[in-house]
């Protein structure tokens, strides 16, 4: 919705509204540690750009070795890992979407 969670409570007490906890927005207090230490691994993780087909991905080579670095328990690998799929598809579909606006962006001013 455009606002911090602080920002979403501060308006509806502002505004006298009940708070609607499916529209408040996260903070990072919200979420469980594994969820935190998805995210700061997938940051670790090197990128796959290419100039022409953009943000393909991340490069899960040394996904093994980081686990075994941060010392993640072995009953907690598959979770973080479908937690690192779903952040990097997520970041692939929005690189392909900015990709495709900039050549259309393109085709328009070149009248293609």
């Amino acid at each position: 919705i455009g606002m911090s969670k602080d920002q979403y409570l501060m308006m509806c007490e502002q505004t006298g509204q009940e708070v609607d906890w499916e529209k408040c927005p996260a903070d990072w207090e919200d979420f469980p540690p594994l969820v935190w230490e998805s995210v700061e691994i997938y940051n670790s993780l090197g990128d796959r750009l290419y100039p022409d087909v953009g943000y393909v991905g991340k490069d899960f080579t040394n996904l093994k070795l980081i686990f075994q670095i941060q010392k993640i328990p072995k009953h907690q690998r598959e979770t973080i890992f479908d937690l690192l799929l779903w952040l990097d598809a997520r970041n692939i579909r929005i690189s392909q979407e900015k990709l495709k606006a900039e050549h259309a962006k393109i085709k328009q001013k070149h009248g293609r």
